[in-house]
């Protein structure tokens, strides 16, 4: 395991997430973290911005973690997606899946990834928004039916698996981060998790 550096004891790192894509994600830089559930309520605030929520979210998800784990570093994350004002949620449904990608088709979308990170036993952190727009095809019918039925992306927000079959509904991704895009920025998070003392690679 790496050592974290300076007069602390090394500290355990927390994906503040139950998220298997995060987890996934993580898994990348081959060392250990624990997953703890961060429990908080994700209903938007009156008149909060998409920008401002998820930015929240994602400070909470950190914070509500960092208070149960004494020694380690919180990693929070949250996302949202946008097409124009509106937000895309998780579909939840087939027929909600099928109406959303409906109307994704031959628009952008824009994702917005927050990133939250706590060193609990110094206190410092950092915050982090990425952002990444996605250009739809134009899809038919078929097309999202075949989609849907094969992928099942009820659970993920706009309605696709960008790590799964859903790179074929688009035209192109403009991102600093493709994994961004999957709930994680991870180029952020390596160098977030360095200047707090974590050796990567």
């Amino acid at each position: 395991m790496n050592a974290i550096q300076g007069p602390h004891a090394a500290p355990r790192l927390v994906l503040a997430s139950t998220s298997q894509f995060r987890r996934q994600l993580l898994e990348r830089f081959g060392i250990h973290f624990t997953v703890a559930a961060p429990e908080v309520d994700e209903t938007p605030q009156a008149g909060e911005t998409a920008i401002d929520l998820v930015n929240r979210l994602a400070r909470a998800k950190a914070e509500t973690v960092a208070r149960r784990q004494l020694q380690s570093l919180v990693i929070g994350s949250d996302q949202v997606a946008l097409q124009g004002r509106d937000i895309l949620g998780k579909p939840g449904t087939v027929d909600r899946c099928i109406d959303q990608l409906r109307a994704c088709s031959g628009q952008r979308v824009t994702f917005s990834t927050a990133v939250h990170i706590i060193r609990t036993d110094s206190g410092s952190n950092e915050s982090h928004l990425d952002t990444t727009t996605v250009y739809f095809r134009r899809l038919g019918d078929d097309e999202i039916r075949r989609y849907v039925e094969r992928d099942k992306p009820l659970q993920s927000a706009g309605g696709f698996k960008v790590e799964g079959l859903g790179i074929s509904l688009f035209e192109r991704i403009e991102s600093q981060d493709p994994t961004a895009l999957i709930g994680l920025p991870l180029i952020w998070v390596a160098g977030a998790l360095r200047r707090m003392g974590l050796a990567l690679p």
